[in-house]
């Protein structure tokens, strides 16, 4: 029920999350490690042989490689302020509830009881893809799409997972859960060269995202998954049919109920242009 999910968002807002001087040690360690096997392992084991490799610049690109991520996990709010457009910035109390439980119900139901990584959506997604042989469910968190939106490639390796699954645990342990939220909607890219939750409201709906209605939420969270196909510019029948996703979501999760769901798949969209 709506307000049993809202229990759970005030008790989620309520926990703090701070770095224990062991979580901060074993953090870095693994950073470093990890740093350490990606860049020397490459570097010293996948070079060609006999073709006078020049160590002291290997060594020296290897070590500027591991501080880069180090400085990156320990100081890491500033990484994403570095990131951060402030013009665009929106917060999330400027935000409708609509919007915010929309996001969560279709790209991270569990997003108020994970640290981060949600090891049962990874598990789930595994077994998915193997009977279907290929990819057809993800198991990244928000929290993991933000990492990976601000600091990482599109490369799918081992190196660059890990490495997103620390950055988005390292982000858990300094940030609030609405906190994460309010970076995610600022930054994910909704399509048709619009970033943010407030270029998106304007370029779609020409209204700031405090005057989106429920049938205008649930139609914007359902662009990130995949923009370029889902943007209602480019492909309205399927921007709508994402969109009644996204309500069938909100209602399996408790947000909204069968009879407001209809009515806002049954609302007419007008959009800027």
């Amino acid at each position: 029920m709506p307000g049993e999910k809202n229990k759970q968002e005030k008790r989620a807002r309520r926990k703090k999350r701070r770095f224990s001087f062991f979580r901060l040690i074993s953090l870095l360690f693994i950073i470093f490690i990890t740093a350490f096997a990606l860049g020397v392992g490459i570097n010293l084991f996948l070079q060609p042989t006999g073709q006078g490799r020049d160590m002291d610049k290997i060594l020296s690109d290897t070590e500027s490689f591991a501080f880069r991520r180090i400085k990156r996990a320990l100081f890491i709010k500033d990484a994403v302020n570095d990131k951060i457009r402030e013009k665009n910035v929106i917060h999330i109390e400027e935000m409708p509830r609509d919007l915010i439980h929309a996001v969560v119900a279709v790209e991270d139901s569990r997003f108020f009881s994970h640290p981060g990584v949600d090891f049962t959506a990874i598990g789930r997604a595994t077994i998915v893809n193997l009977e279907a042989g290929g990819i057809e469910e993800g198991g990244s968190t928000i929290t993991q799409q933000l990492v990976k939106n601000l600091f990482l490639s599109s490369e799918q390796t081992f190196g660059r997972k890990l490495e997103e699954v620390l950055l988005a645990l390292d982000i858990e342990a300094v940030y609030e859960k609405e906190e994460i939220l309010e970076l995610y909607l600022n930054t994910i890219y909704f399509g048709s060269n619009f970033y943010g939750v407030n270029e998106a409201a304007l370029g779609y709906f020409g209204k700031s995202p405090k005057d989106l209605t429920l049938e205008e939420s649930a139609l914007l969270a359902g662009l990130p998954n995949a923009p370029s196909v889902y943007s209602p510019y480019v492909n309205p029948e399927l921007a709508l049919k994402r969109q009644h996703i996204v309500l069938d979501a909100m209602e399996k999760n408790g947000y909204i109920i069968a009879s407001t769901a209809k009515k806002a798949k049954d609302t007419a969209l007008h959009f800027a242009r």
